[in-house]
């Protein structure tokens, strides 16, 4: 017996038996040191008191009384207070006769053990989120490149049939009307390629306190007036390095929603902070990493969220809002802005209970900014003499953009191909001063066919176009210094100045 009980008390589970009555017996020191209590305490106290509801005990002793055995998780107290998950494992024991005489149970701590998988799997359903959100984004930006290319031609020659017609003509008016609806058109695709992350961007070193200030004047009108705007810029506010316009939609985009989640009278609040992130957060959220970013907050009193809308609410197209009233590509564009330049997003809702979205952007470190991450001014349809060889497979494209750069004065040679374009270049007797180029193109993309060129015209300015970059010209969308971009689609005015900044005349 006394072997039995050695065995009994080095084993790791707690042990306890009880009589018939519930009245306490014995209990091995595991048992002890888990729940906090003597045997001599239990031996006077309620059967339940180990138990967080007493509906939990009575379904133990009569699964047992009744001759059945128990095995399922139960929540349980210490002495202490403390909440512990339990497997318990409980049988009756019989007498000689066969009575039942008494239970034996084994306790189990599983509370650690549940916690990591719950652990696990919020960050399972969080990498699925986001796998899921990129398979869009590649579907997305793949299908906003191609239709960038036809609204290319769309605009392009609208603009130049407006060009050759009188501001009195009849047509001009359905001209126009082309010309706007091809234009929300090309701004849903940007808002597609910015979910995407395939959007070009110039970065800057920015003040957010600054930048949001400047564009909260635009946005007061627009917001409402039955609609309070409360402003609390952070104190000794660290630098952040991202494209200007970038920002403005990305607060712009918050603002609305936060907008149209209030009925009627309501307070939207924004914030800017310091905010450092250490390995202990970082390793409990999937994509974050450690550092010290900048952190946006935009907070509402509105309508709230639910758990099911928050889980679609970047997702592009996934709107709440009636047919008319919304494209869905609001937080879909503020997502992919944010992930494009190294941050994070967190959203916090209830229903009823208004939202706060926070953004968090990367410190930036490396100094003082340069003479490139200022804005360029651009030129409105300056004109020009020089000459230009652009290089274009898409032929609706090379024939609209070439009809563009005549009438803006330049000389043009034109390739559809890498390999047709070196050979122009190897053969004009005389100088090219730009050539303005598609990205991605058979035979070789648009950076190789430049390094190509340099070779034969050193001096020679460059100009990419497309509707995306894929990685080619820039890094993770980010453009090195020097080099020049244009988006798709463009104006014959945004070309024009383009060309010049390109030049170094802008």
């Amino acid at each position: 017996l006394r072997h039995i009980k050695t065995a009994v008390d080095a084993a790791g589970d707690a042990i306890g038996i009880a009589t018939a009555d519930a009245r306490h017996f014995y209990q091995n020191e595991a048992f002890t040191r888990l729940f906090g209590y003597s045997l001599e305490e239990l031996a006077h106290e309620r059967p339940d008191v180990l138990y967080a509801n007493r509906e939990d005990a009575d379904t133990v002793f009569q699964t047992i009384m009744s001759g059945g055995s128990f095995l399922d998780e139960v929540e349980m107290v210490t002495k202490d207070g403390r909440r512990l998950l339990m497997l318990l494992r409980a049988d009756c024991v019989r007498d000689d006769d066969g009575r039942i005489s008494g239970l034996i149970g084994v306790h189990t701590d599983i509370t650690e053990r549940r916690r990591a998988e719950e652990e696990r799997e919020k960050l399972q359903a969080q990498l699925i989120q986001a796998q899921k959100i990129e398979s869009v984004g590649r579907l997305a930006g793949g299908v906003a490149h191609d239709f960038n290319n036809m609204l290319g031609v769309i605009l392009g020659h609208t603009e130049m049939a407006m060009d050759r017609i009188g501001p009195d003509k009849a047509l001009r008016a359905s001209l126009e009307e082309i010309q706007r609806a091809a234009r929300r058109s090309a701004n849903l695709t940007r808002q597609l390629l910015a979910f995407a992350r395939k959007q070009t961007v110039a970065p800057r070193v920015l003040d957010l306190n600054e930048a949001v200030t400047g564009v909260l004047k635009m946005l007061r009108p627009l917001i409402g007036e039955d609609i309070e705007v409360i402003w609390k810029p952070g104190s000794d506010l660290w630098p952040v390095r991202i494209d200007a316009a970038q920002f403005d939609q990305i607060l712009a985009n918050l603002c609305v929603n936060a907008r149209d989640a209030i009925e009627s009278v309501g307070t939207i609040i924004i914030e800017t902070a310091n905010a450092s992130v250490d390995e202990e957060y970082s390793a409990q959220q999937a994509g974050i990493t450690p550092g010290d970013y900048v952190r946006l907050v935009v907070s509402d009193n509105g309508c709230g969220m639910d758990a099911e809308t928050l889980s679609h609410i970047f997702e592009p197209f996934f709107t709440t809002k009636e047919v008319g009233k919304g494209t869905g590509l609001g937080l879909a564009t503020v997502y992919g802005a944010v992930k494009q330049n190294r941050g994070f997003v967190s959203v916090y809702s209830e229903p009823g209970r208004g939202s706060t979205f926070q953004i968090h952007l990367p410190r930036y470190v490396a100094g003082m900014a340069t003479p490139a991450d200022q804005p360029l001014a651009g030129v409105a349809a300056a004109r020009g003499s020089e000459t230009i060889l652009l290089v274009e497979d898409e032929a609706a494209i090379l024939k609209m953009t070439t009809m563009m750069l005549r009438k803006l004065g330049y000389a043009v040679l034109t390739a559809s191909t890498p390999g047709e374009a070196i050979r122009l270049a190897r053969e004009h007797p005389g100088r090219i001063d730009v050539l303005m180029t598609d990205v991605v193109m058979p035979e070789m993309n648009g950076r190789e066919l430049a390094r190509n060129m340099l070779s034969i015209h050193p001096d020679m300015a460059r100009l990419f176009m497309s509707g995306y970059t894929a990685d080619v010209i820039a890094h993770h969308g980010v453009l090195d210094e020097g080099v020049h971009f244009i988006q798709k689609p463009f104006s014959k005015g945004e070309l024009a100045a383009k060309l010049r900044q390109a030049m170094g005349k802008g």
